[in-house]
């Protein structure tokens, strides 16, 4: 090794960064100047799992010896080398051969016994494990009992536990959680719920339903509403899961245009939230007011703001009259007028 090349810890990545589990723990390390990661070889460590143990051996020498060259292009030389994977021990080995730095196996899962692999390739990982930590001069463990492994196998430890700085952290004490129920798209006046997150910016809202920008077409209230964090879009979702969304949250709204259309239409959202205890703030639409002991109507959007800030607390005590009401509001319920116009009729209508 060369005095002229400057110490480094090259951080053998399985994985592009982006798509890395350790990619938090890693992208902290590489904020030194010291640290530099390389990429996996194409088409991936794994794929020497395929080779002959000799060809395999070959092509990790080809790419140690690639990885130097890059390192010394650099001005620098590999005075630490970390692997996450014995995938990896090969290649390791050979780099450590090149340049005499030590080897830290950084173990953050038991992949040799994981069960989507076949006996043969859990066999060959078991002994890549065992040349990789008898090489390593430091284990480096996720975990008690990956460190309690490493010890039993009498490696030099350190526990370093999973970080997950990049994972969203809002505020859980949101006083209010919304749910809206179905299509997203012309029907939806995104202006109405953009005003509503401003004036409730930890309003959390989930959205179950598909959206469709398709049918909005350069809305600026609609890019807003899809960009704003505590607005989460999880898409259509089958009933049962949909309902247990639903017992999340405090209130159920309608978001829809004020419109003939819409003026007219009773939305089924409306009683399937009742049923689980829960009203409904609707804009000043004729039709909602059909069920108008499950709904709060709002004239504006302060006034919506208002109320849907007034349902805070529902998830833990919904309306238990409210529900019953809803709940007996079947079919049989519904079509009473019409079984009896039926039977004067001389029909069964059952």
């Amino acid at each position: 090794m060369s005095d002229d090349l400057r110490p480094t810890c090259v951080l053998l990545l399985p994985r592009p960064l982006d798509g890395f589990i350790l990619r938090e723990q890693a992208a902290d390390l590489l904020r030194g100047d010291d640290v530099v990661a390389v990429d996996p070889p194409r088409p991936g460590y794994g794929a020497a799992l395929r080779l002959p143990e000799g060809a395999a051996g070959a092509v990790a020498g080809r790419q140690a010896a690639s990885i130097v060259k890059g390192l010394e292009a650099d001005g620098r030389s590999a005075r630490v080398i970390v692997f996450f994977h014995a995938t990896q021990q090969p290649v390791a080995a050979a780099l450590r051969a090149r340049t005499g730095g030590d080897l830290w196996y950084w173990r953050w899962d038991r992949y040799e016994v994981a069960g989507d692999a076949d006996a043969s390739r859990r066999a060959r990982l078991t002994g890549l494990h065992r040349r990789a930590a008898q090489a390593a001069s430091l284990v480096v463990a996720s975990s008690v009992r990956l460190e309690e492994l490493a010890r039993e196998e009498g490696r030099p430890t350190v526990l370093s536990p999973l970080a997950a700085d990049g994972f969203p952290a809002p505020d859980p004490t949101v006083e209010v959680v919304a749910f809206s129920l179905g299509h997203l798209g012309r029907r939806t006046d995104w202006a109405l719920l953009r005003g509503l997150g401003e004036r409730l910016p930890r309003l959390q809202v989930l959205f179950v339903g598909e959206v469709h920008p398709d049918e909005v077409p350069g809305d600026e209230d609609f890019a807003w509403c899809r960009e704003h964090p505590p607005f989460v879009f999880l898409g259509a979702l089958p009933d049962e899961a949909a309902a247990q969304v639903l017992r999340l949250t405090d209130v159920a709204i309608l978001g829809f245009t004020t419109d003939d259309f819409n003026d007219a239409g009773l939305p089924y959202r409306i009683i399937k939230a009742a049923r689980l205890g829960r009203r409904t703030v609707v804009p000043d639409l004729a039709g909602s007011r059909t069920w108008d002991r499950a709904v709060v109507v709002a004239e504006d959007v302060d006034a919506f703001a208002a109320a849907v800030a007034a349902e805070a607390g529902n998830r833990t005590t919904p309306d238990e009259d409210l529900r019953a009401w809803a709940l007996s509001q079947t079919a049989a319920h519904q079509n009473a007028p019409l079984r009896e116009r039926l039977t004067a009729l001389g029909l069964d209508a059952g």
